[in-house]
């Protein structure tokens, strides 16, 4: 006898309408209809001769129903594995530090460049960038149009920047820091510490008021500024490594030192009074400046000349004497001829002057009863003084 297997096919069409449920329900741990039809006919194949083992009936156990779209299904699954494990790979920027962390715990560091570690959620990677300069402000926050960032327009939180002086005044001082994590502080700046960057501007603040306190009045005003802020960056570095935040602290720079607006015109008036002295101080410094080197120098020139004028005659006066001692000496050998020598080189000086008028007579002029007198120069005297009377 062969098999229904029309009425087969219907009863398991039947069968997946009705859904895995109710299969679930009752038909599990039992054969369906269409497996005792099949047993039956089995049983009568073996008593007309059919196939049989023993004498005995053939068994086969029943196919469990399968579920449409499971070759699908297995793909998707495989898919979305293959997306878990491809997740763990990721890339440190030149900036950034690779901080890895396995079910929460610390494990390593990663430098710079393609990584892949354990997909989440058994292993996390923070990313901070350690070489960003990040920066603070401290008494005041800048203003902003439409979300855009106006320079030079702040507005002042006074309970920020009020602070007191040494000699007992009240300053408003306005500064920012600059900082940036350490290379080997990613860890510190992640977990040792809640909100790190607020950490880092509570200490700063501390840190002002600690170096404002020893400061005076004066001194945060003018030239004291750039001591305030290499005091401050020394001692807000040591607050934050005795914390273990992780960060290196680059400059502070003050922006804005006023006192309160209550007494804000006395402190400018004087300022300006020190300003007037400071500038009449740089004025006669400069004066000072320009008129010494000149009485210096000029100082200087007199000195010289008389050095050289000393030295030459005191060279002329040994010059003459070593002169005279030595005509002496000639004189003493032979006094006629050397005076006589003398008497002649007088003369010659005498008469070689350029200009003089010189009167040549004979040694018998003086005996004549009127000697020959220079007329025309008496002539020339005369017509002069006529000239200046009239």
């Amino acid at each position: 006898m062969n098999w229904d297997w029309d009425k087969l096919q219907e009863k398991r069409q039947q069968q997946q309408k009705q859904g895995w449920g109710s299969a679930g329900k009752g038909n599990w741990g039992r054969r369906d209809d269409s497996h005792d039809d099949a047993q039956d006919d089995n049983k009568q194949n073996g008593r007309s001769g059919g196939p049989s083992r023993g004498g005995r009936p053939s068994f086969s156990w029943p196919k469990l129903p399968q579920l449409d779209g499971m070759p699908k299904l297995r793909w998707l699954v495989l898919a979305a594995l293959v997306v878990w494990i491809l997740s763990g790979i990721y890339i440190v920027q030149p900036d950034e530090s690779g901080v890895v962390l396995r079910f929460g715990r610390y494990v390593r560091t990663e430098n710079p460049g393609p990584h892949i570690h354990l997909p989440y959620p058994i292993e996390t990677v923070y990313k901070p960038k350690v070489t960003q300069v990040r920066q603070t402000a401290v008494g005041y926050r800048a203003q902003s149009v439409g979300g855009v960032f106006q320079q030079g327009r702040v507005q002042a939180v006074n309970e920020e920047s009020a602070m007191l002086t040494g000699d007992e005044n009240i300053i408003n001082v306005q500064f920012n820091i600059q900082y940036q994590i350490k290379p080997d502080g990613a860890v510190d700046y992640l977990f040792n510490v809640i909100q790190p960057d607020q950490v880092v501007k509570r200490a700063a603040e501390a840190s002002m008021r600690e170096v404002i306190g020893k400061t005076t009045l004066d001194s945060a005003l003018t030239d004291g500024r750039v001591q305030i802020q290499n005091d401050v960056a020394d001692l807000l570095q040591r607050i934050l490594d005795r914390y273990q935040v992780g960060v290196q602290v680059v400059a502070v720079q003050m922006q804005d030192v006023q006192p309160p607006k209550e007494v804000s015109d006395s402190f400018k008036d004087v300022a300006s009074a020190r300003e007037d002295k400071q500038r009449s101080i740089n004025e006669a410094e400069a004066y000072r400046r320009d008129i010494l080197p000149k009485a210096q120098g000029q100082a200087q020139e007199m000195v010289n000349k008389a050095e050289a004028y000393r030295e030459t005659r005191i060279r002329d006066a040994e010059g003459e004497a070593q002169r005279f001692l030595s005509v002496l000496a000639e004189y003493e050998k032979a006094e006629d001829v050397t005076r006589k020598r003398m008497l002649y080189e007088t003369f010659e000086d005498i008469l070689s002057k350029p200009g003089m008028e010189k009167l040549v007579l004979p040694s018998d002029t003086g005996s004549q009863v009127l000697p020959l007198l220079p007329l025309d120069g008496w002539k020339g005297t005369d017509a002069a003084k006529g000239g200046e009377q009239k």
